[in-house]
């Protein structure tokens, strides 16, 4: 199994900035991309951004320009910087560890911070 344990979130006003960030431990042999994703009050989870093992990022379209993730392959942790934000952006905010074998993916998650942009 993979534990992923979370920091940084709270509450900030618009306009903003905040800093996640994730750690993994236990079986992390094999885990190629990490990265984070959102789900708001009545919405579906979302993807925010992810980072291979290689530095490959993508990021939703909300957030480009906006947000960046990067990682510490030594340290098996993946961060997420985020600016400007905005009261849209509020959400719980998961970590995401994932897996890739010839037959399936696996997916781990961490507990989720609470991010929450309002004045």
């Amino acid at each position: 199994q993979v534990q992923l344990v979370e920091s940084g979130g709270g509450l900030v006003q618009p306009g903003g900035s905040l800093r996640l960030s994730c750690a993994a431990s236990g079986s992390i042999f094999g885990i190629n991309t990490m990265g984070w994703y959102r789900q708001a009050p009545g919405k579906q989870r979302e993807l925010v951004a992810t980072i291979t093992m290689s530095g490959n990022t993508n990021y939703a379209d909300s957030v480009k320009g906006r947000f960046t993730v990067s990682r510490d392959n030594a340290k098996n942790a993946v961060y997420l910087q985020m600016n400007s934000l905005k009261p849209e952006d509020t959400a719980v905010y998961y970590c995401n560890a994932a897996r890739f074998t010839i037959v399936r993916k696996y997916d781990y998650w961490g507990q989720g911070t609470q991010v929450t942009v309002s004045s």
